[in-house]
């Protein structure tokens, strides 16, 4: 009997991860998208369905733990500065936005029969947009960072602030008003709550990390990683506050730790999953009966949706200055309904301001509304003329420098300095946290990763960089990266440090263009200082060295067609011979 138990358990699990791996590929191909996938393998697992899955509600509640792990996300790309810079565009931009769209959306409400009080909670829950729709848009077209994206997502974080006075709205309306969301001892716990996750993002976590690094392994990182996400979270949530408010301050505080990079790759794969299984869930909750009786109503609900909110949220940010093309991206971005609409209808279904079927009707337009938005995003950007290139802010160069460094030690220092003094920007990695502790005292900026993971490397952006250098001291760890460079990053050049004449050897057999092996041009260096001493001439020192590099790359090269004949064994055998 446990073992059927066990059995049953599995089911979910697998049913969910079947719908995925079936849905996503082949709506992909048809060119809808992933996200519509997710969509239309809930519908089709759901209650409204074949029935695999009967509590959705469940389900979606679990899973808008990737709506958290996203806002991190973005929030570890953030730093205050530049969260302080886009003040205007979230205070001005987004709260008209609300404002403007939640009055329109309420007089269509109330046009629609809906009490004054139903009309408010459903003209301010359409007026939102989705995070978790609209950021996965843009991060797919590599546009978070351009003007329109930066403003977009002011827009979004307006929103996702909103959610807390939106919900207090609720209870105050609700016909037994008050909470403890209104209390002062409530406003209080929120305070506190907000103060210690900054106290603890801003002197608690690089130390924390720092000591995980040095003594743990990565399993601990990982879990450290979460721990972060989803305390925060916590914090916030018991506070009476958005659980994802806590998790993007939390990254924001983060934003500029050495181990960013690190957090970035750690957290990505659990992102990816809840978000789809959110997606899924949203699918789900779709009840088929309703909009099957409610059809026309929704389908004029769900054109007025777009209409107005790509209407609106476009003039607006045509009037604060963005480009007629960009205020239609925006517009057409954020036409649909959001993610956390679910959550405020379903609160005033609970305190008894909308009826069951009216809630259910506007999830239902919310959640089509989801679906178009690809559609709608498309068909805004083509109205518009599209650009050739987007060129990220200026302030984004910490996050796309020229060079990506990987190693911070005796070698890797003088390559990275190389690079500054030229006035380049580079990323540097390493594992070492004395190093990273070193370079920080002379005032440079070194992430905490493993260059030999493909996770850390695609957080570290090595897809956008001009070249690639791998200045460890590792020749298994080398070789690794190298690999996984020349398969998944083999546009972008890369130059490596070899130990050795056999491992100069093992890189070039992998096609690496140029490689240094450590100890031979500084060899060279004080032979040609010692023949000075001697008394020999300046120009017969030049032929003397000019002659050794000659011979030493004919031997070079006679060793590669040894090893592609004889095997390793044969190589190591000659540059052990050599003294290499």
């Amino acid at each position: 009997m446990a073992t059927d138990a066990h059995g049953l358990e599995l089911i979910q699990p697998l049913v969910f991860l079947g719908s995925a791996v079936l849905a996503v590929p082949l709506f992909a191909r048809l060119g809808l998208g992933g996200v519509v996938g997710y969509l239309a393998a809930g519908v089709v697992i759901g209650p409204a369905a074949l029935g695999l899955i009967d509590d959705p509600a469940s389900v979606l509640g679990f899973s808008e733990l990737g709506i958290v792990m996203l806002l991190f996300l973005i929030g570890l790309e953030l730093k205050p500065a530049r969260l302080w810079a886009m003040r205007r565009d979230i205070l001005m931009l987004g709260g008209s936005q609300l404002l403007a769209c939640g009055l329109l959306l309420f007089l269509v409400a109330t046009a629609f029969g809906l009490g004054w009080k139903a009309a408010v909670i459903a003209g301010l829950g359409l007026a939102l947009s989705s995070t978790a729709f609209a950021v996965p848009l843009m991060e797919a077209r590599g546009e978070l960072a351009a003007p329109y994206g930066r403003r977009a997502f002011a827009i979004l974080l307006l929103q996702d602030l909103a959610i807390v006075p939106l919900l207090a709205l609720v209870a105050l309306l609700a016909p037994s008003a008050g909470g403890p969301g209104g209390s002062v001892g409530g406003a209080v716990l929120m305070v506190t709550a907000i103060a210690f996750v900054v106290f603890a993002g801003r002197f608690l976590l690089n130390p924390l990390f720092k000591i995980l690094a040095a003594n743990g392994g990565q399993d601990v990182m990982t879990a450290a990683a979460l721990l972060v996400v989803l305390g925060a979270a916590a914090i916030m949530a018991a506070a009476g506050l958005s659980m994802a408010m806590g998790a993007f301050l939390a990254g924001v505080l983060l934003a500029e730790s050495n181990f960013r990079h690190e957090l970035e790759a750690d957290i990505e794969p659990f992102r990816g999953l809840l978000l789809g299984l959110f997606f899924i869930a949203v699918g789900m909750s779709i009840d088929l009966r309703v909009v099957a009786e409610s059809l026309v109503v929704i389908a004029i609900g769900v054109g007025i949706l777009i209409v107005v909110k790509t209407f609106v949220i476009a003039v607006l940010a045509r009037m604060s200055g963005s480009s007629l093309e960009d205020s239609l991206r925006i517009g057409g971005l954020l036409s649909q309904g959001g993610e956390f609409a679910f959550v405020l209808f379903a609160s005033g279904s609970a305190s008894g301001l909308l009826t069951p079927a009216q809630a259910a009707t506007l999830v239902a337009i919310v959640t089509i509304s989801l679906i178009l938005t690809p559609a709608a995003f498309a068909a805004a950007r083509r109205l518009g003329q599209p650009r050739a290139q987007v060129e990220p802010e200026e302030s984004f160069a910490d996050a796309g420098g020229s060079a990506l460094v990987i190693g911070f030690g005796r070698f890797g220092q003088i390559v990275a300095q190389m690079l500054l003094e030229k006035g380049l920007s580079v990323v540097v990695i390493d594992r070492n946290v004395g190093a990273i502790e070193a370079a920080e005292r002379y005032g440079m900026k070194v992430y905490y990763g493993d260059g030999s993971r493909l996770d850390v490397l695609r957080a570290a952006g090595a897809g956008e960089r001009r070249i690639i250098a791998v200045c460890i001291d590792d020749p298994d760890g080398a070789s690794r990266i190298v690999s996984i460079c020349g398969e998944r990053f083999s546009s972008v050049p890369l130059a490596a440090r070899a130990r050795d004449r056999e491992q100069a050897l093992a890189l070039v057999e992998k096609d690496v263009p140029v490689v240094v092996r450590e100890t031979f041009e500084s060899a060279i260096t004080l032979g040609r200082e010692v023949l000075a001493i001697l008394g020999v001439e300046p120009d017969e020192r030049s032929d003397i060295e000019r002659a050794f590099r000659q011979r030493d790359a004919e031997r070079f090269a006679r060793q590669r067609v040894e090893g592609a004949l004889a095997g390793r064994d044969l190589v190591r055998t000659s540059a052990a011979a050599e003294g290499e």
